[in-house]
């Protein structure tokens, strides 16, 4: 069976995708294919896992996934990625920026490196790979950007110097971009969730762990394709109104 063929929305749409090898990212890839949305598939580095899991993902849905390697941090690896996507003359429909860093610590006792490590990562990693794909889609006029922040960017807490600032740094860019590109046919959203079932949520300190989960409405963690869902929407030609806003799912909040 041709999946391409039953009327997928991301149909026709070629995706740039950061962090797919675990967690949130992983499932976003899934969705995306499940979609019809051919995909660069980002991730660190090359491991015989994630060939698999690519080449699982693609076979079942009918779809092409290319793997792309680089550290986020690598500038120089950054823009070669980019560069070869340009001469391959396949245009970039839509960015998810998804690969970022957990951290939490009350700010007298986190060094401020550790701070800048965050935010080039959660943050300034973003931007770069944006303006990168932003020329690429300029050339169109067209495309879509989301952003993967937190409620932590949005309710911003003790302990979240580092992480909660990054991503709220992140919702203002987003903001920011979107007044400067939608006029040019290129949307620009994000998505806030809470605690995910991911890898995240294990190296979570029990108390905010369990404050977080208490202050959701459902009482519970989210789960990574509940995220992904929306995220394929907002990328969409469906939210083809929506732009420079943020959506947080997080089950509701107290």
């Amino acid at each position: 069976m041709n999946n391409k063929n039953i009327g997928m929305r991301l149909q026709n749409k070629n995706s740039f995708i950061t962090g797919c090898n675990r967690g949130l990212g992983k499932a976003i890839l899934v969705k995306f294919a499940s979609e019809g949305s051919d995909i660069w598939a980002h991730a660190r580095k090359e491991t015989s896992c994630f060939k698999e899991f690519i080449k699982e993902t693609a076979d079942k849905y009918n779809v092409e996934i290319r793997p792309v390697y680089f550290d986020i941090l690598d500038t120089a690896s950054m823009k070669e990625t980019v560069k070869d996507i340009m001469q391959s003359k396949i245009p970039v429909d839509i960015l998810i920026n998804n690969a970022g860093i957990a951290h939490g610590g009350l700010f007298h006792k986190v060094p401020v490196q550790q701070i800048r490590n965050v935010f080039d990562i959660n943050f300034f990693a973003v931007m770069e790979l944006s303006q990168l794909i932003l020329k690429l889609m300029l050339r169109k006029n067209s495309g879509s950007i989301v952003n993967i922040t937190s409620v932590s960017g949005m309710d911003l807490s003790a302990g979240n110097c580092a992480y909660g600032v990054s991503k709220a740094s992140l919702i203002a860019a987003t903001r920011t971009l979107a007044a400067e590109y939608t006029p040019h046919g290129i949307r620009i959203n994000a998505v806030a969730p809470g605690l995910l079932e991911t890898d995240m949520a294990e190296l979570m300190e029990g108390k905010a762990y369990n404050d977080m989960i208490e202050r959701s409405l459902m009482n519970r963690l989210g789960k990574p394709e509940e995220v992904a869902s929306v995220v394929a929407f907002l990328a969409s030609d469906e939210a083809s109104f929506i732009s420079g806003q943020v959506l947080r799912i997080d089950g509701g909040s107290k």
